[in-house]
């Protein structure tokens, strides 16, 4: 199983946290997520993962990273994502 890294992380208006990370390696390929935690509350995440809200793969993870952090860094992209997420899951 790849280890995973974390990348980029920020705490979200109102509590819980978006968060870059990756996975893979050079030979087999990389892939980067961003994550959201909406609970606030650190008690209430155990035992749950972090919604991935967008995903990129490759073999050099700068560019997938550059691309998620801009969707990260911004509140409006990151409630979209969620809406997107939500409505796949229905």
């Amino acid at each position: 199983m790849a280890e995973r890294s974390s990348l980029y992380t920020r705490p979200l208006p109102g509590g819980g946290y978006v968060e870059i990370d990756q996975t893979g390696d050079p030979v087999a390929g990389f892939c980067v997520r961003l994550r959201v935690e909406r609970r606030a509350d650190p008690q209430r995440r155990a035992g749950h993962q972090a919604p991935v809200i967008a995903t990129a793969e490759g073999t050099e993870p700068g560019a997938a990273v550059a691309e998620l952090r801009e969707i990260a860094a911004s509140n409006v992209s990151v409630a979209q994502r969620i809406q997107r997420w939500q409505t796949g899951r229905g």
